[in-house]
């Protein structure tokens, strides 16, 4: 059995990604640091938003990343405070970039 990153080291890694990327991100909310699901929360800076959940891929048996939904901010904000009341132990992350880049389509980040 392949060993699972806890969630808290694959934010680090994730947010630590980001900031040599020189791309803005912060973190939310932080959940379990051992199982908690993660959010990304991709800002372009114009008043639109996507919101990115990781999903199971039962096909090729491979974890991916999805867009949940996508629109105007405040709409995405409120998507994401509707997931914080369901799970407690849930991860937010905000990531802030004029050109839509997450890296979450980077190898590794999956």
């Amino acid at each position: 059995m392949t060993p699972r990153l806890t969630a808290e080291f694959w934010v680090s890694a994730y947010l630590a990604r980001l900031r040599l990327a020189d791309i803005m991100a912060y973190l939310v909310k932080r959940g379990d640091a051992q199982a908690g699901a993660v959010l990304v929360k991709l800002s372009t800076l114009d008043g639109q938003a996507q919101l990115f959940h990781r999903r199971f891929d039962m096909l090729s048996g491979t974890r991916l990343w999805e867009v949940l939904t996508q629109g105007p901010e405040a709409e995405i904000d409120a998507a994401v405070s509707r997931q914080k009341a369901r799970d407690p132990d849930l991860w937010v992350i905000e990531v802030e970039d004029r050109a839509g880049r997450s890296l979450l389509d980077q190898d590794g980040l999956a």
